[in-house]
């Protein structure tokens, strides 16, 4: 027998988790529908743990806006519920003449996005960063670092005080569009058939695979995918830096970077790999390529100071070589579902957009 339900999400990573907080906010009944036995296990867990300013993003595109939005939310956040979140500043650096003019552009880009970032001359890093060396960088002062499981934590207790329930290990198999919502078949131990008013899709790498399973959602709606692994290496030793390190984005990533978690463990990465298949393991030869860009700005690096970390992927909307792609956000009225909305690669900025992402999707279906 079907259960009627108010409201679905599908996904419990951490856009998943703020909209479902969203939801009951907004006093609508939520069910959360999580497939594997843990809360953000793949995307949510697996990247840098950073808080973005909002440099990099085209202007007035959904990750150019969600993500300012969503910086200064989640730094609130992270002080009204006792999450660790440390504001630590980033360098983002020209590492010779040939990248000063792209260097300029970039300050230009962000302050059009309502981010000003200060130009400092090569004595004004050294003074900061000793061991950097580049031609000139600029400054972001709003760039923060994240204990993104505590977040994802707070995010879940609240969506479940004011009234939601998660089920873990429960992956949806099916589903058809009716005219008052969408019917969901549910596996796991037991086969459940729930009948909901609103189903919300944040299943991060698997939004695809939900929607191409639910009858009646057009083929033509759902973008295509492509998984771009990026592996990260530990740093052994005392850490180079005191703040991130960025060298100039790249066309589908933000370059080999150093960040360093809450601990000052300090890591590089992510590099990037186009991959067809969801593995996590780190390749240990592909560290060779880690020390070549890493001694290019900081040519002291120990050999063997590297060791292999983790790995994440990234739910592109592009293949290798073509334009980046913002946010995808789909409404009813995209989907041409009732009651069925539908988010797809959701990838950084996604942890600093996540309660902004929330808000704009609540707003517009609560």
């Amino acid at each position: 027998m079907a259960e009627t339900v108010d409201c679905v999400v599908i996904g419990a990573g951490v856009v998943g988790l703020a909209v479902a907080r969203a939801m009951t906010m907004a006093d609508r009944d939520v069910i959360i529908l999580e497939a594997t036995g843990a809360i953000g296990t793949q995307t949510s867990s697996r990247n840098s743990e950073v808080i973005h300013a909002g440099i990099y993003y085209p202007r007035n595109s959904l990750k150019a806006r969600l993500c300012v939005q969503g910086r200064e939310m989640l730094y609130a956040f992270c002080e009204s519920h006792g999450v660790m979140a440390k504001k630590i500043t980033k360098l983002v650096f020209a590492a010779n003449e040939a990248e000063v003019t792209y260097l300029k552009a970039l300050q230009h880009y962000s302050g059009s996005n309502g981010v000003p970032l200060p130009w400092l001359s090569v004595k004004d890093v050294q003074e900061l960063e000793p061991q950097l060396k580049c031609e000139a960088a600029l400054l972001s002062r709003e760039t923060g670092i994240i204990d993104s499981h505590s977040f994802m934590l707070a995010l879940q207790g609240d969506s479940e005080a004011n009234g939601s329930v998660l089920a873990l290990n429960s992956p949806v198999i099916s589903g058809q569009a009716r005219d008052n919502g969408v019917e969901l078949q549910v596996g796991g131990s037991e086969s459940v058939t729930l009948i909901a008013k609103t189903v919300i899709n944040c299943a991060g790498l698997g939004s695809q695979a939900v929607s191409a399973a639910i009858e009646g959602i057009s083929a033509t709606t759902i973008p295509p995918l492509y998984y771009a692994k990026g592996s990260y290496f530990y740093l052994s030793g005392k850490a180079p830096f005191s703040r991130l390190i960025y060298p100039l984005p790249g066309a589908a990533s933000l370059g080999l970077h150093y960040t360093l978690d809450l601990s000052g463990q300090g890591r590089f990465g992510p590099d990037i790999e186009w991959t067809d298949s969801l593995s996590y393991e780190v390749d240990p030869m592909r560290a060779s390529a880690f020390y070549d860009a890493i001694r290019a700005y900081w040519p002291d690096l120990p050999a063997g100071a590297l060791r292999p970390g983790y790995a994440g992927i990234r739910p592109k909307l592009q293949p290798k070589g073509k334009t980046e792609q913002d946010f995808v956000i789909q409404l009813p009225q995209e989907t041409g579902c009732s009651g069925y909305c539908a988010l797809y690669g959701i990838e950084s900025p996604g942890l600093t957009s996540s309660l902004a992402i929330a808000d704009y999707v609540v707003k517009r279906v609560a």
